[in-house]
């Protein structure tokens, strides 16, 4: 099980990478296809949103099917399938579909690990195993981020793509040659995710889940990109550069995370505290659009930093869970985390295109910024009501 959890972590690994790389292909597939940052916007909202639409059919794969065959399967069709898609892709809907179909292969992985935690590990190691899982799994948001410029400059990024595609079959392979499935939960138990859903204790959790990863993801994933050209006019290299101190934060703050509940004896009041911290950071982005490059790049590495909270706010909802609903509880959490991020990337494209004309591209990323900003302190606010869970 050791080898095949690493199998998984070198999986979500590919995950992060694939929902961070268009940040700095903005270019190339701007001169090679015509993709314009709001196709790229609407793409990577299909990911995120194909993502999550995963969520529930896979917490009943978990519960029911087991982790090895759901990841493997899933990773080895979609995301090698939509990796040699996109290296195929002429225009932008080519791109739409095939990152819809890396999302599907993609949406897994994960919650696969978070299953196996769940239901083999103590429960008050569930943060800071799920942190770990995190945290060495978003190496792939630093490749993202210069390495992707780089091998898209070197060899193209069509070959790169390939390349991505075979990674994905091998590492599907490996999770069906090493990963072993939990035992069955004794007692034959049965339930369905609207259990979890009238549970009145995660309600308050929900729309926090909702949108605090959405400023890191989207900004992280694609808007540190066209906001590094459009206001500072730097090149693909530089764009890495600044994307690659955005995603070290974002490992940081995962780590960081991941010890805390068990250190202070609380879960809600750290995600309280660091949610609220993300939320000023990305205001403060917003007050001061083109005030300094340096400046942009260290207020987004705060918003990566304090933005990382995911890991907690799902080990705060599985505290709640019954053992028999794990896969469904950990994937109905991850819906709400990743279907946040697509529907808030839906709507930031079109709200970036309508201000950028009006009153132009600054104003366009300060009220897209404010956007973030504001999503994460309405979440706190409801999640304040939450019941803690102290370890």
């Amino acid at each position: 099980m050791r080898l095949g959890l690493v199998m998984l972590c070198l999986a979500y690994v590919l995950s992060q990478f694939f929902r961070a790389f268009l940040a700095v292909l903005g270019g190339v597939l701007s001169r090679d296809i015509g993709a314009t940052p709001e196709d790229l916007a609407f793409a990577s909202g299909i990911w995120f949103l194909t993502f999550a639409a995963m969520q529930l059919p896979i917490g009943w794969a978990l519960d029911r099917i087991g982790p090895r065959r759901t990841a493997a399967t899933l990773l080895m069709l979609g995301g090698g399938g939509g990796a040699a898609l996109f290296a195929l892709a002429t225009g932008p809907t080519h791109v739409t579909l095939a990152m819809a179909l890396i999302g599907i292969g993609c949406s897994p992985v994960l919650m696969a690990s978070y299953y196996i935690f769940a239901r083999q590990f103590p429960l008050a190691q569930f943060a800071t195993l799920a942190a770990v899982m995190l945290g060495v799994g978003s190496l792939g948001n630093l490749v993202a981020s210069w390495p992707m410029a780089l091998a898209a400059e070197t060899f193209g990024w069509r070959a790169s793509l390939w390349g991505l595609g075979a990674i994905s079959v091998v590492v599907a392979l490996g999770i069906a040659l090493t990963v072993r499935d939990p035992e069955a939960v004794e007692g034959g138990a049965r339930g369905s995710v609207l259990d979890l859903l009238t549970m009145r204790a995660l309600w308050p959790i929900f729309p926090l889940m909702f949108v605090a990863y959405a400023p890191s993801a989207a900004i992280r994933g694609l808007w540190i990109g066209p906001y590094m050209s459009d206001i500072f006019a730097l090149d693909t290299g530089q764009v890495g550069q600044a994307s690659l101190v955005m995603g070290v934060a974002m490992i940081a703050g995962t780590f960081l995370y991941g010890p805390l509940d068990r250190i202070f004896g609380t879960q809600k009041w750290i995600c309280l505290g660091g949610n609220l911290i993300c939320a000023a950071a990305t205001l403060t982005l917003a007050a001061l659009v083109g005030y300094g490059v340096g400046l942009s790049i260290a207020l987004c590495a705060v918003i990566g930093l304090f933005g990382a909270s995911f890991p907690m706010m799902v080990a705060h909802a599985r505290s709640f869970f019954p053992p028999h609903l794990a896969g469904r509880g950990v994937t109905l959490m991850n819906l709400f985390g990743i279907g946040g991020v697509g529907v808030m990337q839906f709507g930031s494209g079109p709200l970036h295109t309508v201000v950028a004309a009006e009153q132009g591209a600054q104003a366009a990323y300060g009220v897209l910024f404010a956007f973030f900003g504001f999503a994460i302190l309405s979440g706190t606010a409801i999640y304040l009501f939450s019941r803690d869970y102290k370890p």
